[in-house]
């Protein structure tokens, strides 16, 4: 306030320079006869009889929100008849409101007046406004000494100020290296006051008890650790642990590492295994980074990813310590192990393509030859080079991987898809058959012999005599129908292996191929066939009703001995006579309920295995059709971009092949690498969770969360930063 004081004694000091000085000033802007809002003479007649003679006038000074201005001048102009002069100057700094704290725009003011009524009433009005006056006295030279008073004041404000923000300074920047260690401090004992409060006190008054998951592994370790806390703390009495039994579901601990958990993460997103239900993540480390590597097999491809996870490992320590914010790139550090192996992987898997941006290595030559001269080969459209013939074809499969000379047939496309499309099928039914195989651990360890009878043996022989022989076909068309075959086992007498099992499913004879003298591939095929179909459906009633009958029977027969148990004591025990005998509960009523249950239940189960077999069976083919995709749309991007820079000769060839390079890699990384590898890895993901862990994976239970404070202190610390 010390400085709108200075502000109001030099708008004193300008407005007053002397009484008289101000009188004649005001009395002539009264006194101008063409406004019509001053119709009204400042001074009345009393001022007009005065004459000459100098006036004595009286004034207050304050100052005023800026927005309170008009109608606080048209407030003085009608209660005081116009007999005021109000002078106003907007202060350019805001002010802070000392009751709210809000920055305020407020102005400067000054009125003159004569005689005491009019005083009292300028002020009564200044208190409406919530106008602030400050004193002002009407003699310059007290004015002046009063102005300097103020700047005295300013001045050593100024410094207490300063001095006060460089000892606050200090005193923050000192503290400022302990907050760290504060903040741990407070949010341990935080914790630890919080788990407390989840004890119970003994009857004794005298001692806390409770109750907890520990792990099996570490009992010994916490002993060790409440043992060595009593030392410390100097007590006489140690603490006591006893392992309990509880008929609680116990929460899921699964051990990992930093190279494990990203495994692990991906498959609590499913669900959290229950307490001792067999884990997938040590089958998935392998099977998730090999089968997203068939879709996408590209050695170009995945040894950029692989580089880019190699970055991340190797400077993961240096990575971890910046704690970004940025969420994507959180998701990729935290999946960089997932990502090298994805990568690697991809590696091996275009290596076995033969493919490497579109384009294949000549490692080790190819097994084919050409014996043509260019004249033959152009006048003969239809010319072909016979597998069967050591001219043409070493007789020697390639080393590792497709022969180079596939990048330059015209059926590439046909044999890419026939091969593709079978190791798929193949994967996808042993990917299939291993899950099936582990839920027999699921019923070994928890005992239950029903369901091995009733659900696992049916569902493998379902699973194996139709899909599992579909595949044995593909290795025997393989094997019986090779190039050096001559009739009839040559490959243009080879069946069909869809139209063989959809002929198989359906109970249809085959027809024979034109100029072929079989349909089968091996002798009693037919029959063969007709024996795995009938046995396949024959399961299907065995998973239906098979489980339920058996606890049906076990529960009356349950029912029979509790009924016959209560008639034996009834008739055989004379003290019984005075007693309430129980008696049992009669058939039907919940235990109906229960079984009819069962039938619903194990009916959706049946249905659901019997026709998703069908269903991830024919999903499985989605590694053939990205691996396709995939490698035709690198095939496109190579042909209409790269070859753009491969055309023109001279300096300017290369000048345009350095911008045109640039551009086919950002497509290779923004498209092939980026977004198609988002996308083998969506469908990857899907068939780990679909057709592999519900054959065998429940995941109903729930994580064990331990008292840690590496976890709460980094909880903290997020919730702080956000």
């Amino acid at each position: 306030m010390s400085s709108l004081c200075v502000c109001v004694c030099v708008r004193v000091c300008m407005c007053c320079q002397t009484e008289q000085q101000m009188g004649t000033a005001v009395a002539s802007q009264m006194a101008d006869p063409n406004r019509e809002d001053e119709q009204v003479t400042l001074l009345g007649e009393e001022g007009l009889r005065a004459g000459g003679q100098a006036l004595k006038l009286g004034f207050v000074a304050g100052v005023i929100l800026r927005e309170r201005i008009p109608a606080f001048e048209r407030m003085l102009w009608r209660a005081c008849r116009g007999n005021v002069f109000l002078r106003q100057a907007e202060i350019e700094t805001p002010l802070e409101d000392p009751s709210t704290g809000d920055q305020v725009h407020k102005s400067v003011f000054i009125i003159f007046f004569q005689g005491d009524q009019l005083k009292s009433r300028v002020r009564k009005i200044c208190e409406g406004f919530r106008a602030t006056l400050y004193p002002c006295p009407e003699a310059p030279s007290q004015r002046r000494e009063m102005a300097m008073g103020v700047m005295t004041r300013i001045e050593d404000l100024n410094t207490v100020l300063g001095q006060t923000q460089d000892h606050r300074h200090r005193v923050l920047v000192a503290a400022a290296k302990n907050i760290k260690n504060w903040f741990i401090k407070v949010v341990k004992i935080k914790a630890i006051y919080h788990t407390l409060n989840l004890f119970n006190l003994d009857v004794t008054q005298k001692c806390l008890i409770a109750e907890c998951w520990v792990p099996l592994l570490d009992i010994e370790t916490i002993q060790l650790a409440l043992r060595r806390g009593t030392e410390r703390s100097g007590s006489s009495v140690p603490p006591i642990l006893n392992r309990m039994d509880t008929f609680e579901d116990p929460p899921t601990y699964n051990r990992t590492n930093k190279f494990t958990s990203a495994f692990q993460n991906l498959v609590d997103a499913y669900g959290i295994a229950s307490y001792r239900e067999i884990n997938p993540t040590p089958y998935t480390i392998i099977s998730f980074p090999f089968l997203f590597a068939v879709m996408f097999g590209d050695l170009g491809h995945g040894g950029l990813m692989f580089l880019f996870a190699a970055f991340l490992v190797l400077r993961e320590k240096q990575l971890a310590a910046k704690k970004s914010d940025n969420e994507v790139w959180n998701i990729f550090f935290a999946g960089r192990y997932i990502i090298l192996l994805m990568g690697l992987f991809s590696m091996y898997t275009g290596l076995i393509y033969n493919d490497i941006f579109s384009k294949s290595l000549n490692l080790f030559g190819s097994h084919w030859h050409t014996n043509y001269n260019e004249s033959t080969v152009m006048h003969n459209k239809d010319l072909q080079i016979n597998p069967s013939l050591s001219a043409d074809y070493d007789q020697v499969p390639y080393p590792v991987g497709l022969d180079p000379i596939w990048q330059l047939a015209l059926n590439k496309i046909v044999f890419l898809n026939a091969y593709k499309m079978k190791i798929s099928i193949i994967f996808g039914v042993l990917h299939m058959l291993s899950g099936v195989s582990l839920s027999l651990y699921n019923y070994r360890y928890f005992k239950d012999r029903i369901s091995i009878f009733c659900d696992f043996i049916p569902q493998v022989i379902f699973l194996t005599f139709l899909f599992f022989y579909m595949v044995l076909l593909m290795f025997i068309k393989w094997i019986s129908y090779g190039p050096q075959n001559d009739f009839p086992d040559s490959p243009a007498c080879a069946p069909s292996i869809l139209i063989t099992f959809i002929n198989m499913v359906l109970f249809k004879n085959a027809e024979a191929l034109p100029n072929c003298n079989t349909v089968y591939m091996f002798a009693g095929q037919g029959v063969l066939q007709k024996f795995l179909v009938l046995v396949a459906l024959l399961c299907v009633p065995i998973m239906l009703l098979a489980k339920p009958i058996y606890i049906m029977r076990q529960q009356k027969e349950k029912h029979v001995q509790l009924v016959n148990g209560h008639a034996t004591t009834e008739n055989g025990d004379a003290e019984g006579a005075g007693r309430v005998v129980q008696q049992p509960p009669p058939a039907g009523g919940h235990d109906e309920n229960e079984i009819g249950e069962l039938f619903i239940h194990q009916g959706i189960h049946t249905i659901e295995y019997v026709l998703g077999s069908v269903s991830h069976t024919a999903s499985y083919l989605r590694l053939w059709a990205l691996s396709l995709a995939h490698a035709q749309l690198s095939e496109v991007l190579w042909s209409m971009v790269m070859t753009k820079g491969l055309i023109l000769e001279s300096w300017i060839g290369g000048v345009w092949l350095w911008f045109v390079f640039g551009f086919w890699a950002i497509l290779t990384v923004g498209i092939l690498v980026l977004m198609e590898g988002l996308s083998a890895f969506l469908h990857t993901l899907r068939l780990h969770w679909v057709e592999f862990q519900s054959k065998f994976y429940k995941g109903l239970g729930y994580a064990f969360s331990p008292f840690s404070f590496e976890v709460i202190l980094n909880t903290a610390s997020t919730a702080v930063e956000e």
